[in-house]
């Protein structure tokens, strides 16, 4: 794959496969990343030669975060407390939202279907990708929510888009993890079930990261979506 860096439309980094993609990845990073955080995991899928996707990892913006004493940071939203129970900043998430709706038109002005599009994220990303995803107007192919949760839930379910019911999500994360605890995410996991979205869980012996074997199983999933 070549990677290009802020190449599209908005500040990212992309990597092209060599064969023109059939479908488009957007991963979004967590707090105080950046779109260079998750490039080096797209090797590691090993993804067959028949299914060549691009990927393409958005910066957030710079902002100032309060549970960091307000150190201006690369942040989806801003975080006031440890807990996610705590207020949430739905006008961050929501202005992040818009922000991938930009990310995802721009994909479709350039040749890729809405129904060939994943959002991907991890932790704070995995918050924006379910926000975004469930929202979005359009049927998606699918959303990779990794290490995060679903706050402000009920405000969520009630704005959902019906084009996305049934939506295939991958939700995993790490039985060792002290920032978002692992019983948020399999509560995020059971929720969507509820809801009737295609919900694959999965929990992996590590901390707030990501390990080999999710890597395979995220390598199977797209397979699975993209029916190869």
């Amino acid at each position: 794959m070549i990677k290009y860096t802020n190449k599209t439309l908005l500040n990212s980094v992309e990597l092209v496969p060599e064969n023109a993609p059939i479908g488009s990845v957007l991963w979004l990073h967590g707090l105080g990343a950046d779109g260079h955080d998750f490039v080096p995991v797209v090797p590691e899928l090993d993804l067959p030669k028949t299914l060549p996707l691009r990927f393409i990892f958005p910066h957030a913006p710079l902002r100032p975060v309060t549970i960091n004493n307000g150190y201006v940071m690369r942040a989806w939203f801003d975080i006031y407390g440890v807990s996610l129970d705590m207020e949430i900043d739905e006008e961050g998430i929501g202005q992040s939202v818009a922000l991938v709706n930009q990310w995802i038109a721009d994909e479709i002005k350039r040749g890729i279907s809405a129904d060939k599009i994943i959002l991907a994220g991890f932790s704070q990303g995995a918050v924006i990708a379910l926000h975004a995803g469930l929202r979005y107007p359009e049927r998606l192919g699918g959303i990779l929510a990794l290490s995060g949760a679903l706050p402000a839930a009920e405000r969520l379910f009630s704005e959902r888009s019906p084009a996305n019911d049934g939506l295939p999500i991958f939700i995993a994360h790490g039985s060792e993890d002290t920032v978002i605890p692992m019983m948020l995410g399999q509560a995020s996991a059971q929720l969507l079930e509820k809801k009737g979205y295609q919900t694959t869980w999965r929990s992996y012996q590590m901390p707030h990261s990501v390990c080999h074997q999710e890597i395979q199983d995220i390598a199977k999933w797209l397979c699975l979506v993209f029916k190869h």
